[in-house]
């Protein structure tokens, strides 16, 4: 049967293939950092090595070409998420094991492959079987549920987790979470056989691994010889770069007793905060920057979307000095950074859609951007750690806002190559 017209409506798969997206990058990002920190890993150690994993994500560009090259990137989508949801499961059965830090790192490692791959093949789609305006219509829907999958990670599955350790205890809870993850993206991966738009043939027809190499090399070198690529290359490391440092210390933090410089949450309360005002406030502003940029064009908006995703940061200092205890005023600092966050970041996702990425290896050169971007996250993520336990939380944050100036820098001066309709 053609799956021609379930497919011609994005409603029914651009939210589900960016939650699949967003789920396991959460997972290893956030979530994994909270599970070892509850089951006695280090901070320095933590943010490390849950940084380090992140690598596939900053080389994907490397065998993104591949992808264009075999089969659909429907194919590699669906693969990719059955991949994923069976290595989760085997996530759960090391947490068991004398040592189970080196192996879970080494299965969330594999997991990194699949997902960054899982991403090129994504955007693939999206790209391929979407028109550029309605690249920008569903813009605030790929980022709301790709970030909905934060939510549901650093919110709903926190709070099981919460809720499971006091009953089973800790390997227990978090194996029941991995397992989860695993179901989860299993089911997902189903879906999707069905539902999700084939995303074109391949690209080139490759017959030798020489016509392979010669095609990756001129993916690559038409990807550096873009017009103000130093340009785009700074802005896409820089825009995020305080986030990086952020991202692995804001739950650790959370979690920390009062007495070491944290506010002494446990899971279930971390679970409430993120799933509850951080959800509203995420989804709130995914969708209106998703509206607002298509009102006004990117090139009118960026900077406001910078300010937007940066200077909400401002709120973790603050935390760390007075060390609140009200449910409100911790409520709303972190909805205020994730409505800030959900609104600046589909900014960065459309900038590398529409003006990095377009040409003949659109999906590629894509793939080349976002892996430019999460090394712009991976390097100081694998810093934080050290550098937190260094100054201390309230220090740490202070310097974060001084590392949110080159991105304001750099998003005034940024050129625009092709013409922002």
């Amino acid at each position: 049967m053609s799956t021609h017209k379930l497919n011609q409506n994005p409603v029914t798969w651009v939210p589900t293939v960016y939650f699949a997206m967003g789920l396991p990058f959460v997972v290893l990002n956030m979530v994994a950092v909270l599970m070892y920190k509850g089951m006695g890993v280090s901070d320095a150690r933590i943010a490390f090595w849950t940084s380090l994993i992140m690598l596939p994500w900053t080389l994907k560009p490397f065998w993104s070409p591949f992808l264009e090259m075999f089969k659909t990137k429907k194919y590699f989508v669906v693969l990719t998420q059955i991949i994923t949801g069976v290595v989760f499961g085997l996530v759960a059965l090391s947490l068991h094991l004398p040592n189970f830090f080196c192996y879970s790192i080494a299965l969330l490692a594999v997991i990194a492959f699949s997902g960054a791959t899982h991403d090129v093949a994504t955007d693939g789609v999206y790209m391929s079987a979407l028109s550029k305006a309605n690249q920008a219509k569903y813009i605030g829907w790929q980022g709301a549920f790709y970030n909905l999958a934060k939510i549901v990670a650093t919110g709903g599955l926190v709070y099981f987790a919460g809720f499971l350790i006091g009953r089973v205890g800790e390997a227990n809870a978090w194996m029941i979470i991995m397992a989860s993850c695993g179901a989860i993206m299993l089911l997902l991966g189903i879906y999707h056989i069905r539902m999700l738009p084939s995303g074109g043939a391949a690209v080139v027809e490759v017959k030798s691994f020489r016509d392979t190499m010669r095609a990756l090399w001129e993916v690559t070198c038409s990807f550096f010889a873009k017009k103000y690529i130093a340009w785009y290359i700074a802005f896409i490391i820089l825009y995020r770069f305080a986030e990086g440092y952020v991202m692995k210390i804001v739950p650790l933090f959370l979690k920390a007793s009062v007495a070491d410089g944290g506010l002494g949450l446990t899971e279930k309360e971390i679970g409430i905060y993120y799933g509850s005002f951080g959800a509203a406030a995420f989804v709130l502003g995914s969708f209106l920057a998703g509206y607002f940029i298509a009102g006004r064009g990117l090139k009118k908006t960026l900077f406001t979307l910078c300010c937007i995703f940066n200077i909400p940061f401002a709120v973790y200092p603050l935390l760390a000095i007075y060390q609140p205890d009200s449910m409100l005023l911790i409520g709303s600092a972190i909805a205020f950074e994730y409505f800030g966050y959900g609104f600046g970041f589909v900014g960065l996702t459309l900038f590398m859609m529409q003006q990095v990425a377009p040409g003949k290896h659109q999906m590629a050169h894509y793939a080349f951007a976002s892996g430019i971007m999460n090394l712009g996250v991976m390097i100081p993520g694998m810093m934080s750690g050290y550098l937190s336990d260094w100054l201390g939380y309230r220090d740490f944050f202070i310097y974060v806002l001084i590392a949110t100036i080159p991105a304001f820098i750099i998003t005034w001066l940024i050129p625009f190559t092709y013409k922002d309709k």
